[in-house]
């Protein structure tokens, strides 16, 4: 494919280095002049190794090329890559101007070209951008047509040439048919599986990730610290710790949905923020899990109190399906505050008996709902006779469909 690069940082050096490198030919667009020469000379503006050696091979076989001019890159491409900076402003917000600039001249050039032109978004940015550049890029193209998507790239400085030929997936955001099979033959010889999604989740997939990585920098470090101060070894910890990729190391629990409970997460929350407090150890992570638990909670009640009903039905109120263990259970805290926000509660869990509670169970819901035997509906049809809204708490097949049946509102919460 004929491929232009806008912005020859990282990113667009290594893209063109390696597209250049399987077989396409590349030009490259940079509004520093010294950009463009290094590349023209096959010299890398960036340093990564074995970028040099792939640039210098693709300039000598006459596959890679630069310029300063959009209209002449363009012309001479198919589609077009921009991967320029996206910094932050002094808001915490992404400063979009670099990249609104390159797409009103690309779309000027696809003007001037009068031939259809696919245009793949790779810089870094918030929901929405891409959506915002295609109105800019259809504006300035006028009639012709102009194909978008948004495609992120997963590169680490010091590795990146490693990370193109084997990058954990593709993303290809787009609902546009032309952008996705031209990215599809783009990236033909990778092999890596493939998620087409609308752009706005490619784009939140991209700094999710990101964020997710520093986040378990920093949940590193806090325990590390945890460690130094118990005189344990926080490396071989978390080396024992990352062995388990069933849960610790998983897509275990990483789903949107309710707030966690039970006997155990809460409780050990609690005990490593208080060994941090009592050790004089900042834990500002762990220590924010509590408050941040809370919110899903505080949402439900304002999502069930919006719909204005008073005769509420709940579908589960263990801390999770398949268990009797109320303890700490976030549903068991939303009856409460429903309940003395004047709302009148029915329950069904068919796990959960009020005369089989024993022990630390029976005494937990003593505690705070003390009348459960009364709350809690014989069956499904009981439940419905009550109910002027529901609120699925537990996400099986069962509550799903009977939701799905009621006449009634039904708030989701799994």
């Amino acid at each position: 494919m004929k491929i232009s690069i806008f912005g020859l940082g990282y990113v667009g050096s290594v893209n063109a280095a390696c597209l250049a490198r399987d077989g396409h030919t590349v030009v490259g667009v940079d509004v520093n002049p010294d950009k463009v020469a290094r590349m023209s000379r096959g010299e890398s503006p960036v340093t990564e190794a074995g970028l040099d050696e792939l640039l210098a091979a693709g300039v000598r076989a006459g596959r890679i090329s630069a310029t300063i001019s959009a209209l002449e890159a363009v012309a001479a491409t198919e589609i077009s890559l921009i991967s320029v900076a996206t910094p932050s402003r002094a808001d915490g917000t992404l400063d979009l101007a670099a990249l609104e600039a390159v797409c009103a001249q690309i779309g000027r050039a696809v003007d001037a070209k009068a031939a259809r032109h696919v245009v793949v978004i790779r810089s870094t940015v918030f929901p929405g951008t891409t959506e915002r550049c295609a109105v800019i890029l259809r504006q300035f193209a006028q009639k012709t047509p102009v194909h978008v998507a948004f495609n992120p790239e997963f590169l680490r400085e010091g590795a990146a040439v490693a990370d193109f030929d084997a990058p954990p997936y593709t993303i290809i955001g787009t609902t546009d048919a032309v952008a996705e099979r031209a990215l599809r033959e783009l990236y033909g010889t990778i092999r890596a599986p493939v998620f087409v999604c609308e752009p706005a989740v490619a784009e939140l997939v991209k700094l999710v990730s990101n964020a997710w990585h520093a986040t378990k920098i920093c949940f590193a470090n806090e325990i590390g610290r945890l460690a130094a101060a118990a005189s344990v070894d926080g490396r071989k910890v978390m080396e024992i710790f990352a062995q388990d990729t069933k849960l610790n190391v998983s897509a275990a629990y990483l789903r949107p949905g309710f707030a966690f409970g039970g006997s155990c997460l809460p409780k050990d929350v609690r005990s490593l923020t208080s060994f941090a407090r009592l050790n004089n150890i900042e834990t500002p992570l762990l220590s924010s899990l509590k408050r941040s638990n809370q919110i899903p909670i505080e949402r439900a009640v304002e999502r069930v109190m919006a719909l204005g009903k008073r005769q509420i039905g709940l579908l589960g109120l263990a801390f999770k399906p398949g268990t009797d263990d109320l303890r700490e259970s976030p549903a068991v805290e939303l009856a409460e505050r429903l309940i003395g926000k004047g709302c009148d509660v029915r329950i069904l869990d068919p796990a959960v008996r009020a005369a089989k509670l024993i022990g630390a169970n029976r005494a937990y819901i003593q505690q705070h709902l003390p009348h459960l035997a009364s709350l809690l509906a014989a069956d499904a049809a009981e439940l419905l006779r009550h109910a002027e809204a529901l609120v699925v708490v537990h996400d099986t097949a069962e509550f799903r469909a009977l939701a799905q049946q009621a006449r009634v509102p039904a708030l989701h919460l799994a």
